[in-house]
């Protein structure tokens, strides 16, 4: 029996009163959008954080946003995340995207969002939500991205792009997850639940991350 293995360098401390499987998807959907967030001081209390799509990355979005202090504004196109995001996730407000009047309601009123849409879009209403200087940060995977010069231009706004982060910010997010006691929504599947899981993630059809249980697969 071996008491002690060697690692390359890509692992992370996990705390011990930090379950495992919550702890499973956070180098994923966790640290997508904790990075947006940390290098663009988006963890300074009083803030303004909107967030596009309440899925596995927009809820995360939400908690984190939370831990922060930040006002959260959560936009998605159905009313039925509504109770979800102000309910169960404190978010500040929820605005239904084809709303004209409820996205006027909101024109320059954010710092920073964080667009966890897959689906197609448009993005220059979301554009006018944000104050001068704003940012909009893509970590969605939309397949083509359309706005007019004027979004940009109008109020120094700045649109980019990121999918990940590094091994700082990752160890940093755990750590702040365990000690705020944030965690991503998972479902604890056995290995031989995969296939069928595959097709849930197809249908959308899971809230809001599959984990599989290895030890108790192995038995």
């Amino acid at each position: 029996m071996y008491d002690h293995l060697r690692v390359p360098k890509y692992c992370f401390r996990i705390p011990e009163s930090y379950p495992l499987a919550l702890a499973a998807p956070l180098p994923y959907a966790g640290i997508t959008v904790y990075t947006q967030m940390v290098r663009h001081k988006m963890s300074q209390p009083g803030k303004s954080l909107g967030i596009i799509g309440l899925g596995g990355l927009g809820h995360m979005a939400i908690k984190l946003g939370k831990a922060f202090g930040l006002k959260v504004a959560v936009f998605s196109t159905s009313n039925s995340k509504k109770e979800e995001a102000l309910s169960l996730l404190s978010a500040d407000h929820f605005v239904i995207s084809s709303d004209q009047e409820q996205m006027k309601a909101m024109a320059k009123s954010l710092d920073f969002i964080i667009d966890t849409a897959s689906a197609a879009h448009l993005f220059d209403p979301y554009m006018s939500l944000l104050k001068t200087g704003g940012v909009l940060a893509l970590v969605g995977s939309q397949s083509e991205i359309t706005f007019s010069a004027a979004s940009l231009n109008l109020g120094m706004k700045t649109v980019l792009g990121s999918a990940t982060g590094g091994m700082k910010y990752i160890q940093e997010m755990i750590d702040l997850c365990a000690a705020q006691h944030i965690h991503q929504e998972i479902e604890v599947i056995p290995i031989d639940y995969a296939n069928e899981a595959l097709e849930g993630l197809i249908k959308r059809d899971v809230k809001y991350r599959f984990v599989i249980n290895i030890e108790n697969s192995l038995k």
